[in-house]
C-alpha cells in the first residue's frame, strides 16, 4: 500500500473521512489529530474506537486467513487438482486478503466480494467446529476476559481525557498480533471469537463501560448474532460500523476540518488569545489616557503602539483560531501548546495564504 505522503502529494483537495481513517493523510488532517479532535473537542471518541477496533477485529481476521491458507497450501501443494470442499473452495478464492477496511459505501464490488467470502468462510469454519450447536456466551473466552478484567483496564467515559491516543485495543498496532499460544497460527480462531465478544461487551451492550448510541435494531441483530448464532466474522459489525462512519462524517468531521485546515489553535489557546487581547487593549488605552492627561512627549506615547498591536494581534488569532505567525512557520497544535508540522501540502498552503492574507480574509 502506497505511503501516507504519496496520497498527500497527489491531493488538491482537503480529504476525507475515509482517507484519515485509512491512514493516508499527513498532519495535521491525519488519523491522530482526528483522534484528538474527537476526545478533547468533539466528546465522542468512543465512536472512533469503536470504529477502530471493529476495523482492527478485520485485519484480525484477515490474519487469521492469510495464515490458515498459507498452512493449507504448504500441506497440500495440489489443493487445486483434488476435489476440494465448500470450505477449502472458499479459502482459495478469498483473494488478496491485504486491502484496507473501510465502510461498505466505500467498497467497489470486487472488494465487496472478498469481505463477504472472507466472513462465509469464517461462519462455515465457526459452524464445522461446533458440529452446528449454538454458542453459549458464558462459556466463551471472550467472555471470561471480560469477567476476569481489572477495573483498571480502561478507563470509563469520565477519564476519557486521561487516557492518551491508541490506534486500538491491540495496543501493539500490528494485525494479528495477539497473546495467543497456537503453535499453527499467530492468530488462533478463538482470538477471533474473543475479539468480537469483547466489542460486544466494550461498546454496545446496555450498560456497557463505554456504550455508543446505535439503533435498537443494529443492537440486537448483532447481540442475536454473537450470542445465539455464534458468529464472530466481520459482516456482523458492518451495519453499525457504516453507521458509526455517517455519524463522524455527518457530525464531526466537517468541525475537524474547520479546525485544523482552516486553524491551527485549540480552544484553550483561542481562549488565552482572547484574555491576552483584551489585556492588551485595556492597557494601551489606560497608558493612551494616561499620557494624554500628563502630557507625555511624543517619542514616549509612540509605545502605545505596543500593547495595541498584541492586543489586536491576539484578538484576530481568537477570532479565526489560526496564529499568523505559526503558521507561516509551518506549525499546528494539536493540544494545548503542544505543536506539530504541517505536512499535508494542499493544508500548509491554505493556512499560508490565510495568514499572508491577513487571519482569514481569503
Amino acid at each position: 500500500m502506497a505511503s501516507p505522503a504519496h496520497f498527500a502529494e497527489n491531493r488538491d483537495r482537503l480529504p476525507t473521512l475515509y482517507e484519515v481513517l485509512s491512514r493516508r493523510t499527513l498532519p495535521p488532517v491525519d488519523l491522530f489529530s482526528f483522534y484528538i479532535y474527537m476526545r478533547d473537542q468533539q466528546r465522542s471518541v468512543d465512536y472512533l474506537d469503536f470504529w477502530l477496533d471493529v476495523s482492527q477485529h478485520m485485519s484480525l481476521c484477515r490474519h487469521y486467513v492469510r495464515e490458515l491458507r498459507r498452512s493449507v497450501l504448504v500441506a497440500t501443494p495440489d489443493l487445486e487438482k483434488q476435489g476440494s470442499k465448500r470450505s477449502s473452495y472458499i479459502l482459495d478464492h478469498l483473494g488478496d486478503m491485504n486491502d484496507p477496511s473501510g465502510p461498505s459505501q466505500n467498497l467497489n464490488s470486487e472488494e465487496k466480494v472478498k469481505d463477504q467470502n472472507l466472513s462465509a468462510f469464517l461462519r462455515q469454519e465457526n459452524d464445522s467446529a461446533n458440529g452446528g450447536a449454538r454458542h453459549s456466551p458464558h462459556s466463551s473466552l471472550g467472555s471470561q476476559q471480560h469477567a476476569t478484567r481489572p477495573s483498571g483496564d480502561r478507563p470509563s467515559n469520565g477519564t476519557d481525557r486521561e487516557r492518551p491516543p491508541r490506534p486500538s485495543f491491540m495496543t501493539n498496532g500490528s494485525p494479528g498480533h495477539t497473546d495467543s499460544n497456537s503453535p499453527a497460527h499467530t492468530v488462533a480462531r478463538a482470538d477471533i471469537r474473543a475479539s468480537a465478544e469483547k466489542i460486544l461487551y466494550t461498546y454496545l451492550l446496555p450498560g456497557s463501560e463505554r456504550e455508543i448510541i446505535l439503533p435498537q435494531t443494529i443492537l440486537t441483530d448483532i447481540t442475536t448474532q454473537i450470542e445465539e448464532e455464534g458468529r464472530d466474522d466481520p459482516e456482523v459489525f458492518d451495519a453499525a460500523k457504516d453507521y458509526v462512519f455517517q455519524a463522524m462524517e455527518r457530525d464531526a468531521f466537517p468541525g475537524f476540518l474547520r479546525a485544523k485546515a482552516f486553524g491551527n489553535l485549540v480552544p484553550p489557546s483561542s481562549f488565552l488569545r482572547l484574555c491576552l487581547g483584551l489585556l492588551g487593549m485595556f492597557g494601551g488605552f489606560w497608558a493612551g489616557f494616561a499620557c494624554i492627561l500628563l502630557d507625555k512627549p511624543k517619542h514616549i506615547r509612540c509605545w502605545l503602539i505596543l500593547p495595541f498591536t498584541i492586543g489586536v494581534y491576539a484578538l484576530a488569532s481568537q477570532q479565526y483560531s489560526l496564529d499568523p505567525v505559526l503558521a507561516l512557520a509551518g506549525s499546528s497544535e494539536y493540544t494545548f501548546m503542544n505543536w506539530s508540522r504541517i505536512k499535508e501540502p494542499y493544508v500548509r498552503r491554505m493556512l499560508t495564504r490565510r495568514a499572508v492574507m491577513g487571519t482569514g480574509f481569503d
